[in-house]
């Protein structure tokens, strides 16, 4: 039932950008008639969740509460909400809004709203200009159109990365028409590379992870890749010239891209996921050019999309690699994901929200 008060709710939220996030009660927005109350179970700890909060990309307002990677339980619907009921298992990936109305939305693809997607956090709510607040919390309200079903037989644990890390990497990947008989290159083994060659496997393909250190070609491998290669090694690089369909790029720091262009194939398409600052050094043209090569970029995918991996990874088992958390560790967990020292995701379990003051 739509219900007409806001909703008292808490989390741990970024006050700044330089201090520690920490314990914060709040108000949720009153629920509209085509909205879905979601207490929410788990929330995956994505690198966007860190980099925002400390303003690296200069727009952020505080206080936030980050997380976009949310699996929760149906609690309540609104009067016009069709496709869910109480207790239904569901998730909430990077956005909760559009513009519902241009080619894109029409397209299913709401990443590329052209009026700009509402962020799960930190954006301005379309309707009453609130800002959004994330998963780091106890409960969300959400439009149904920006809620997907956790699909019969999924780890709900394991498949909060997949609601970004999952459908980053699934999304071009799909795009780009990946399937049995190609060669795939995964270059970065982090939160997005590990679940990349596990989308990429079940597609078909041939999977070779490419990783800056010989000391992680064990690790690669148990990922599940047919082939690793050493990328600061120029025989191994040498080596693969010529070779790939496709290069999923997962790096999210600057990095020369002109050795894995080299290695793709005449039409080979080099995707960029992860990066968003610009490229140095420069992108040599005639890496491009002389082969046909496309360097393309790829965002999170639309909501029928972001459906459809959750639906593809019940199907062959997929699941992301997770280490469990209480949320009272966030401030710890995220000096990890700094260092890298974390496989390959973390999650926290949100039920520890409730022993916090």
């Amino acid at each position: 039932m739509t219900q007409n008060a806001s909703v008292p709710a808490k989390g741990y939220a970024a006050h700044s950008s330089t201090t520690p996030l920490q314990p914060w009660n709040f108000t949720r927005r009153a629920p509209r008639p085509d909205d879905v109350s979601i207490e929410i179970l788990y929330c995956g700890v994505c690198h966007s969740d860190l980099h925002f909060a400390r303003d690296d990309w200069g727009m952020a307002s505080y206080p936030v509460i980050p997380g976009h990677e949310i699996v929760g339980r149906v609690t309540a619907v609104g009067d016009d909400v069709t496709q869910y009921k109480v207790g239904d298992l569901v998730g909430v990936g990077c956005m909760v809004d559009s513009c519902r109305h241009c080619q894109a939305c029409n397209d299913g693809l709401e990443q590329f709203c052209l009026e700009g997607f509402t962020m799960t956090y930190g954006s301005p709510d379309k309707h009453d200009g609130t800002l959004t607040q994330g998963g780091y919390s106890d409960k969300v309200v959400v439009s149904e159109r920006f809620v997907v079903r956790m699909p019969d037989g999924i780890d709900i644990k394991s498949a909060a990365p997949l609601l970004c890390a999952g459908i980053t990497t699934y999304s071009p990947l799909k795009h780009y028409g990946v399937k049995a008989g190609h060669k795939v290159g995964v270059i970065g083994m982090g939160g997005l590379g590990h679940i990349g060659v596990k989308l990429a496997k079940a597609m078909g393909a041939e999977v070779t992870i490419f990783t800056r250190s010989a000391s992680k070609v064990a690790e690669a491998k148990s990922q599940g890749a047919d082939h690793v290669v050493v990328s600061t090694d120029e025989a191994q690089m040498a080596s693969v010239a010529g070779q790939f369909d496709f290069m999923l790029d997962t790096v999210p720091v600057k990095h020369d891209i002109n050795p894995y262009l080299n290695a793709l194939k005449y039409d080979g398409t080099h995707i960029l996921v992860g990066l968003l600052e610009p490229l140095e050094p420069a992108v040599e043209g005639i890496n491009l050019i002389f082969k046909r090569r496309v360097l393309a970029g790829s965002l999170i995918g639309g909501m029928p999309e972001t459906q459809e991996v959750l639906d593809f990874c019940a199907e062959h088992g997929i699941s992301c690699d997770v280490e469990m958390i209480n949320i009272d560790q966030i401030n710890e967990a995220w000096q990890r994901m700094e260092e890298g020292n974390v496989k390959y995701r973390f999650v926290i379990d949100m039920a520890s929200l409730k022993d916090t003051a």
